[in-house]
């Protein structure tokens, strides 16, 4: 259950859900038929007009996620409403499982904390890399996970990276935009292939060191690897990535960092920006 607040006078409720939320009809028949939608304890009139301040309360079933919680939540939760949650997971570790025995992966995680308190409902809106640390957002309801799923595919939540790269880029800001697919030749790699999927990510040069440089990047699309690979491809691969032609580091590991995350809150109608330290 959550109440949210009309913002434009003449608001109804079905506008907010076609329209604005844009939610699926199965959905918002669902919703309708459960009569999910209140104002003081009576259900609304889905198509009489609200005034800008007007409270109404959403009360619908959410499904139970099935991501077994660890004992306690030991990674660090950097914004929380009741709505979505935002987390800074640590460099090694996996965003879900991918099988019953993975069980101290982020969402394990998190799935201790929501039901620490007194939730049931945990799903993540994008994922990271194993190897890449910082920001992810998960929903804590299915029509939050639904409006954010869509925010994700229409680039409305702007993620930007930050990488230590091979070299330095020549260009102070750019472009990157191929293509990427599987590599036939290794199960673990990615490639720019023209018959792969489309893919876009923006750079900027934000500090140079002798050969290597800072980059700040945002990505259009969210393909798998997709920094590193396009990182590779324009000959400054991500410093100890040697999947992607790096030079191995003495720590072994690559340094990628989703470093802030912004985007209009549907829900809360203001803009969230939040950064990772």
């Amino acid at each position: 259950m959550f109440t949210y607040t009309i913002a434009k006078n003449g608001t109804t409720v079905d506008t907010l859900l076609r329209s604005e939320w844009r939610l699926g009809k199965k959905t918002v028949h669902e919703l309708r038929m459960a009569k999910a939608v209140t104002r003081d304890g009576e259900p609304v009139q889905w198509n009489d007009p609200l005034d800008a301040g007007t409270e109404i309360t959403f009360t619908f079933d959410v499904p139970a996620s099935s991501y077994k919680p660890t004992k306690e939540c030991l990674i660090d939760i950097v914004y929380e409403d009741a709505h979505c949650l935002i987390i800074s997971k640590p460099k090694g570790m996996s965003t879900h499982p991918n099988d019953d025995r993975d069980t101290h992966t982020a969402m394990n995680h998190v799935m201790a904390h929501i039901q620490a308190n007194g939730g049931i409902y945990a799903e993540h809106v994008h994922r990271l890399d194993k190897g890449t640390e910082g920001l992810l957002l998960v929903a804590k309801h299915p029509l939050a996970k639904s409006i954010m799923d869509r925010m994700i595919e229409e680039k409305t939540i702007v993620r930007t990276y930050q990488a230590e790269v091979q070299g330095n880029i020549r260009s102070e800001s750019g472009t990157i935009s191929e293509n990427i697919g599987k590599d036939r030749h290794h199960a673990n790699r990615r490639v720019v292939s023209a018959s792969g999927q489309h893919a876009v990510t923006h750079f900027e040069v934000i500090q140079r060191y002798k050969g290597t440089c800072i980059v700040n990047l945002v990505l259009e699309t969210g393909r798998t690897h997709q920094i590193r690979v396009h990182l590779e491809y324009i000959g400054h691969p991500i410093v100890g990535d040697t999947l992607y032609g790096a030079r191995e580091t003495k720590e072994g590991t690559y340094q990628l960092h989703a470093i802030q995350l912004e985007f209009d809150h549907p829900f809360l109608n203001e803009r969230i920006t939040v950064k990772d330290q």
